[in-house]
């Protein structure tokens, strides 16, 4: 699935099983919490952090997923065509960034 497929199941859904979007600032605060939710889980899976046993079944890629989820919410509400800004976004990186890394003695 693209991205822009991605935003056209969220809006179906949304549609069909939510009553309507959160408005921008809540869903800017659940997003938050949702990346909250992958820090811990890397801090203490990959980190130097302990991990609790509560934690021990949490799964990373739903977390990440839900961060997807609410990112699709926004671009939605406020007329974002993810797919697009992704593409252009990549090809400012390639760019840009390509010899930079390539060249950066902490990378070797």
């Amino acid at each position: 699935m693209d991205i822009q497929n991605a935003q056209e199941a969220v809006d179906d859904w949304i549609k069909n099983h939510g009553v309507r979007y959160f408005n921008e600032l809540t869903n800017m605060a659940q997003l938050t919490e949702e990346v909250g939710e992958v820090a811990r889980i890397i801090a203490r899976r990959y980190g130097e952090q302990s991990e609790k046993e509560s934690d021990k079944n949490k799964d990373l890629g739903e977390e990440l997923a839900d961060v997807v989820f609410v990112v699709l919410c926004l671009a939605n509400q406020t007329g974002v065509n993810l797919q697009e800004a992704f593409n252009k976004k990549l090809d400012i990186k390639t760019k840009r960034d390509h010899d930079r890394h390539h060249n950066n003695e902490k990378l070797k």
